[in-house]
């Protein structure tokens, strides 16, 4: 469960050895379910092997959407939407945080056509968010798309907002709140008597009658010691951001039939993703950029986007996540131990849905009822082996 070596723990005023609630993990999820949670009352600590925002959750794109989500989350989606559109009055930040809407490019009429039927199938279900556009519609939100694009998905909600400045906010507001943060400390292992959890780490024993597991790329360590193997496995999505160029698109584009994410932010910089990955160590933190991987990121902006073939990539950087075998977060209780939550394996898409979650995290722990659908995301889908 614990890495390699980890500096002393650091953290504000002193720590009690027991809450009601221990968080393990200080990414966006686990300091939101610490943030909802002391709101409600509880007394919380969350326990972080590193520093709040190490890793997926300070390095992320930071897309704010709720566009092209699995069915199974996109309550939670719509729930955290609300909840970003109010983040400074959540948070004391702005986390700049900006709608400007998502919009999901076809390259083709086939993939047009299967946009279409996945708007009509979620305006079955209740779902609005979604938009089909035209070329003509996609040519007025994205002027400087290629011309041979037919149309695409927009949400107009969506948006985007900085991660680690997000995070952070989120996690101040926690402390504020009453939440307390060990940082630079490892979970060695977790216990269960006398109706508490036994948490031990690097800096000693901790206990509360309830743990949420929101360790991330770890967080398989934690599921497996309470009897719950998942299949987790880390995974290192890069992104890079290229020199400035004159504005020329204000929402966050993605394709479906390639590897993209794209946004450009107000002083002239382009941010590229779209899921390639490094390599990793994730006992060591460690993570190796493949530039081959990278260039191919660059080559569909090349094609997709005229007006971004004089620019030159400044630098690159990736972040390490958990993924699950089907692509969908772990979010519920575990189904063998009492009192021990999971929040994790967020699959490289995870970062708005981090206050919804949070929320939802901490309803369930107080009333044993999440306030939206969370079914398909409960960890028994696993009992029967990887992808069921």
């Amino acid at each position: 469960m614990g890495t390699a070596a980890t500096p002393a723990g650091h953290h504000h005023g002193a720590v009690p050895r027991g809450a009601d609630v221990i968080v393990v993990g200080a990414g966006i999820h686990g300091c939101s379910t610490a943030l909802f949670l002391a709101r409600r009352g509880a007394s919380v600590l969350v326990l972080e092997k590193d520093h709040c925002a190490r890793h997926a959750s300070g390095v992320n794109a930071g897309g704010v959407r709720q566009l092209i989500r699995h069915v199974a989350e996109i309550p939670l989606s719509v729930l955290s939407m609300g909840l970003w559109e109010r983040i400074t009055e959540l948070t004391g930040d702005d986390c700049g945080f900006e709608s400007h809407g998502q919009v999901l490019v076809a390259e083709s009429e086939e993939d047009l056509e299967a946009m279409r039927e996945r708007v009509a199938d979620l305006q079955r279900r209740g779902f609005t968010h979604e938009e089909l556009i035209d070329r003509q519609e996609l040519k007025a939100l994205v002027p400087a798309v290629a011309e041979y694009c037919p149309g695409g998905i927009v949400s107009r909600r969506d948006g985007a907002a900085i991660p680690f400045r997000s995070t952070q906010a989120i996690y101040r507001a926690a402390q504020r709140t009453g939440a307390r943060f060990l940082e630079g400390v490892s979970v060695t292992g977790v216990q269960r008597h006398a109706e508490r959890w036994h948490v031990s780490t690097s800096a000693g024993e901790f206990s509360a009658p309830v743990v949420v597991n929101a360790a991330g790329a770890w967080a398989d360590r934690l599921a497996a010691a309470v009897g719950e193997p998942v299949p987790l496995v880390p995974i290192a999505p890069m992104l890079m951001i290229t020199s400035r160029v004159p504005e020329f698109i204000k929402p966050v584009v993605i394709l479906r039939s390639r590897k993209l994410s794209f946004k450009q932010f107000a002083n002239g910089t382009v941010m590229i993703g779209g899921g390639h990955l490094a390599t990793l160590d994730r006992d060591r933190n460690h993570t190796q950029i493949d530039w081959r991987k990278l260039q191919d990121s660059a080559r569909t902006v090349w094609e997709l986007f005229p007006v971004m073939r004089g620019t030159t990539v400044v630098r690159a950087w990736a972040g390490i996540e958990g993924r699950m075998a089907d692509d969908l977060p772990v979010v519920g209780p575990s189904r063998t131990a009492p009192g021990f939550y999971h929040q994790f394996g967020f699959s490289a898409h995870g970062f708005q849905l981090g206050p919804g979650t949070g929320q939802a995290m901490a309803e369930l722990v107080i009333t044993g009822k999440s306030p939206v659908p969370i079914d398909g995301l409960g960890v028994e889908r696993f009992a029967r082996g990887p992808g069921v």
